[in-house]
């Protein structure tokens, strides 16, 4: 492989199993913390975005089947995002920013990631109400646009809009956000193939690496498991890249 040298491949592939063991842990497929590590080893842009939809397929998907499996996935709630975020995705995919644009961009919403695992946005569960539809549409949209022109799922944004408006709690959250993730990355994917842009085969080297610690979460995260301190460790390398991309 290409892209790394051996010694910054293992540690790389160390640090993307935490990554990945991490966010699927609460329903994520990663996708915020695999282009946070790309940034820091200073993989090219052209293979951050696609690299990181790839990856989130797999583990969201891992992480999904965990929560459904553990009767935490409410349909109803899930539709109303997917319906609206699915075609914003794809146009999304279809877009190919300018390179400073796109670390800007990318930059700001790995902020956003940071402070989240750093506990800066309460994710407490409030009394549960009825979802707003034309709320849950508009926020799909939005969401879906902005991941499939970056290559993240979405689910680091959907999760604490779903708990801070009370329409779902962590658990049932999570499991929406993990098929949320899977079908935004799946057609910002699409729509990255169609505007005729290639595909870097070096991604799939990290997949079954990736694979191993979504499992791992997964299966951890649908129970009781909670891991603080490595969230913030997480929060900080995100931060660092969210710096990084912004002021290179």
């Amino acid at each position: 492989m290409d892209l790394l040298s051996n010694s910054d491949l293992i540690v790389f592939c160390f640090a993307l199993i935490i990554v990945a063991f991490l966010y699927s842990s609460v329903g994520h497929g990663g996708a915020s913390g695999y282009l946070a590590l790309m940034a820091i080893f200073a993989v090219p842009m052209m293979v951050m975005k696609p690299s990181a939809l790839l990856l989130n397929l797999f583990v969201s998907s891992t992480s999904f089947w965990f929560y459904y499996k553990a009767n935490f996935f409410k349909p109803k709630l899930f539709y109303p995002f997917a319906i609206a975020s699915v075609p914003a995705a794809f146009l999304g995919g279809y877009i190919t920013l300018d390179t400073a644009i796109y670390k800007a961009i990318l930059g700001i919403v790995l902020v956003f990631a940071a402070l989240r695992l750093l506990g800066l946005f309460s994710t407490k569960e409030k009394e549960i109400t009825a979802i707003n539809i034309p709320l849950a549409l508009a926020s799909g949209a939005t969401i879906g646009l902005l991941s499939g022109m970056l290559g993240i799922g979405g689910g680091i944004i959907l999760s604490p809009i779903i708990l801070l408006l009370g329409w779902a709690n962590i658990k049932e959250a999570a499991a929406i956000s993990s098929l949320f993730i899977f079908v935004n990355s799946l057609a910002g994917i699409s729509g990255y193939l169609l505007n005729g842009s290639s595909f870097p085969i070096e991604s799939l080297y990290f997949v079954p690496v990736a694979m191993v610690g979504g499992m791992l979460g997964a299966y951890y995260g649908s129970g009781k498991f909670s891991n603080k301190t490595l969230k913030y460790v997480l929060g900080v390398v995100i931060l660092s890249a969210s710096v990084k991309l912004i002021f290179p």
